[in-house]
């Protein structure tokens, strides 16, 4: 392992950061960034810190993230979201470790998973399940769940029953399971 010591550059935010914000920022060799396959093409960069140390890493596109995933192990799922017959976004989620690499297809904010969000979290990926399905509070909602054949309500059981299809749009949900 390649070790370096490097201070941390710290000066005023611009823009519309509030008042006395700061920006840090730091070097890092060029080699380094080679090996991860960072380039002036492909430069965003997902950034982890989990209380002690900060993980810098290449952004992984969906398939890339999923293989690596099912390499680990991980129930790692593919979601294909559409607008009638037309594909507006691709989601592959990790089940096991609560992740997602997600990519848009069309342009139109209204017609993607997450609208203008380009990096979902996983937080943001069960609101969109849930919006796909009928509400928790729903009258009948017992009732609904036995015709569709689900025990309890969970919105992936749902969603693989419904396809996500609800009355007052034309958006449907296809999913498979990549293990």
């Amino acid at each position: 392992m390649d070790k370096r010591v490097a201070k941390v550059n710290i000066s005023p935010a611009g823009g519309t950061a509030a008042r006395g914000a700061k920006t840090c920022k730091i070097t890092v060799p060029n080699t380094w960034m080679e090996a991860l396959g960072i380039s002036q093409g492909q430069r965003e960069l997902d950034i982890a810190f989990d209380g002690k140390q900060v993980v810098i890493s290449r952004r992984l596109a969906g398939g890339e993230f999923a293989a690596r995933k099912l390499e680990q192990g991980h129930d790692v799922r593919l979601f294909r979201f559409f607008d009638g017959d037309e594909l507006c976004t691709t989601i592959h989620a990790d089940i096991t470790d609560e992740t997602l690499a997600a990519g848009n297809h069309v342009g139109d904010p209204v017609r993607t998973a997450f609208g203008n969000c380009e990096h979902p979290t996983w937080d943001d990926f069960l609101v969109f399940l849930q919006d796909r399905c009928i509400p928790m509070q729903r009258a009948g909602l017992r009732e609904y769940l036995e015709v569709i054949g689900v025990g309890e309500y969970d919105p992936l059981q749902i969603i693989q029953k419904t396809a996500g299809r609800m009355a007052e749009d034309s958006q449907w949900l296809d999913m498979e399971s990549m293990i």
